[in-house]
């Protein structure tokens, strides 16, 4: 199996942490490695061969925290333009070099899994699923809550009880809290956490069938000689900016979804990281240097320069300080720095 890692994000979330200069993917967040490098270690579980597509922005930091991947590994965007159109260029890459058959799988940089065993796992049925029935294969994550944050994936009609594979039979956006209950309740719905297994063929044959025009994009970059050129590049910016998932997957005549067997988080916010980061006694997580904390509780505090931060008095508090801002926030709200991080970079354009 050939793995591709996305990862053009840019964290807006974790601001001041994460910046446009240096998103989340390449920050060590939850341990001693990067979240790319954790991804990275995860991808060669499920194979030697390994791509990273970011933008050309990001490549060269990448490529610094990847050094055991070959230069040909970095597959760079000239700009980004969407999910749809970075696994286009790289179904068009990949194909060149390895041909149409082996499948591939589309992971993310900035995610978290502990069982990487269970990871490869599932990848492993997913490949198998793929291929068995020229279908791309999701993943989908059993619920756990009643999320609000994630779109639904509504499984039926068993391929393999055993292995955990279903028939695709509708996607659901982002529900409100009453109806995800319900998808909880049903026990028929999983996260969409956005993995995807398939071969080009496979690609390129549901292309045809439901998203002619990313079957266009696609056929408009393979009749260009050679990748990252004038013309290829040229060629790619001129791409519009669209999702997969909007662009081909919930267009799909027929899909193939995997349960998955490993825990799994997408970091999206400040509670998110404080939920799977090591925590004290009374739930706090410090991180940094001069941190003084008196009477708090579920707090999460990272101190990134050498000047002192105290915190008292409080709970459900975020406060993360760095070179490039200062963060306060209650925890359940600090998904909201997005909205100061996109209003900065309003300011500097």
């Amino acid at each position: 199996m050939i793995t591709v890692i996305i990862a053009g994000g840019s964290g807006t979330r974790l601001w001041p942490l994460s910046t446009s200069k240096f998103p989340k993917q390449l920050l060590k967040l939850i341990g001693d490695r990067t979240m790319v490098q954790q991804a990275c270690d995860r991808a060669r579980k499920l194979g030697e061969i390994v791509y990273v597509v970011t933008e050309a922005s990001h490549s060269e930091s990448l490529k610094e925290q990847l050094p055991e991947l070959p230069d040909d590994a970095f597959l760079i965007e000239p700009g980004r333009r969407g999910t749809a159109h970075c696994i286009t260029f790289a179904l068009d890459a990949i194909s060149r070099r390895h041909g149409d058959d082996e499948p591939i799988a589309f992971i993310h940089a900035d995610h978290h899994v502990r069982d990487v065993k269970g990871f490869a796992r599932s990848f492993g049925v997913a490949g198998r699923t793929s291929q068995k029935n020229n279908q791309i294969t999701l993943i989908g994550i059993e619920p756990t809550y009643a999320a609000t944050v994630f779109g639904y994936i509504e499984r039926d009609g068993v391929i393999d009880a055993d292995s955990g594979a279903y028939n695709v039979e509708s996607f659901k956006e982002k529900p409100d809290y009453e109806t995800a209950q319900k998808y909880m309740a049903s026990g028929n719905y999983l996260w969409n956490c956005g993995y995807f297994v398939g071969s080009v063929k496979t690609f390129l044959g549901e292309m045809t069938r439901s998203a002619p025009e990313l079957r266009a994009s696609y056929d408009l970059l393979a009749a260009i000689k050679e990748v990252g050129s004038d013309e290829y590049n040229e060629a790619y910016l001129s791409l519009s900016n669209e999702v997969i998932d909007i662009a081909l997957i919930e267009k799909a005549e027929s899909l193939a979804v995997v349960s998955a067997s490993f825990d799994w988080m997408d970091v999206g916010s400040f509670k998110d990281l404080h939920d799977v980061v090591p925590r004290d006694q009374q739930g706090n997580h410090f991180s940094g240097k001069n941190i003084n904390a008196i009477d708090v509780e579920s707090v999460y505090v990272r101190n990134e320069e050498d000047k002192p931060v105290a915190v008292i008095g409080l709970d459900n508090i975020v406060v993360v300080n760095t070179p490039d801002g200062i963060l306060i926030s209650r925890k359940d709200l600090s998904h909201r720095a997005g909205e100061v991080a996109k209003k900065l970079q309003s300011q500097e354009s």
